[in-house]
């Protein structure tokens, strides 16, 4: 049990890292502009950027496996199903962003001429993609309140030790409408709470008579 939770602790501890990478690396230019456009979405960054926040959901729904096991209880189960149903919902979008965008503007660098930026909006704004993409948010959010609830009331991680984690998953959906210093502190912000988590987990014991509850 123990062993299984230092990997939980390692895989929440290297989400917040590429959490932070995500808006770090991402290029911010104007993307209201072909050129700027083009310069963001056919860059590597682009793609390395937008990869390191998927693989970030991805080790962030698997070490939230890492509370259910130390904590134990109903709160700490929801909140790794719900992450994990999120972060599901939000991959396929990322993926058109990551990949799709990407062609499309390495297609128009070299030479292909067509309407690019109604392409894009096409690509972000698809009805299905945007409302998958927004619920996923959403489920997110109610994932990292309920990781906060769970570690308070966990009885063996400090009472506070999910609060940045899951602040930082409730602001994820309004920090896309922000600039990009907030944007990039967000990343800070969620880095924080991810290995602030990852670090009471690896200490934790877990409480077996919660957990056989759970």
């Amino acid at each position: 049990m123990k062993r299984s939770n230092k990997l939980g602790a390692v895989s929440l501890a290297t989400a917040g890292v590429l959490f932070l990478l995500y808006p770090a690396v991402r290029p911010w230019h104007d993307e209201s502009t072909v050129d700027g456009a083009v310069a963001s979405m056919g860059s590597g960054a682009w793609v390395a950027s937008h990869a390191f926040a998927m693989v970030g959901f991805v080790l962030a729904a698997l070490g939230l496996l890492a509370l259910r096991d130390v904590a134990g209880g109903r709160p700490a189960t929801a909140a790794a199903v719900t992450t994990w149903v999120g972060a599901g919902l939000v991959l396929p979008y990322y993926g058109a962003e990551d990949f799709g965008l990407h062609a499309l503007a390495r297609r128009y660098a070299d030479g292909e001429r067509f309407d690019f930026l109604a392409a894009v909006d096409a690509v972000r704004n698809q009805p299905v993609a945007i409302t998958m993409f927004g619920v996923g948010l959403l489920v997110l959010a109610l994932g990292g309140v309920l990781t906060a609830v769970a570690a308070h009331r966990s009885g063996v991680l400090p009472r506070s030790s999910g609060l940045l984690f899951g602040l930082g998953l409730l602001l994820f959906l309004p920090q896309f409408f922000t600039p990009a210093p907030i944007r990039i502190a967000h990343g800070a912000l969620l880095a924080a709470g991810c290995v602030w988590l990852a670090a009471a987990l690896w200490r934790a014991v877990p409480d077996r008579s919660r957990a056989l509850q759970a």
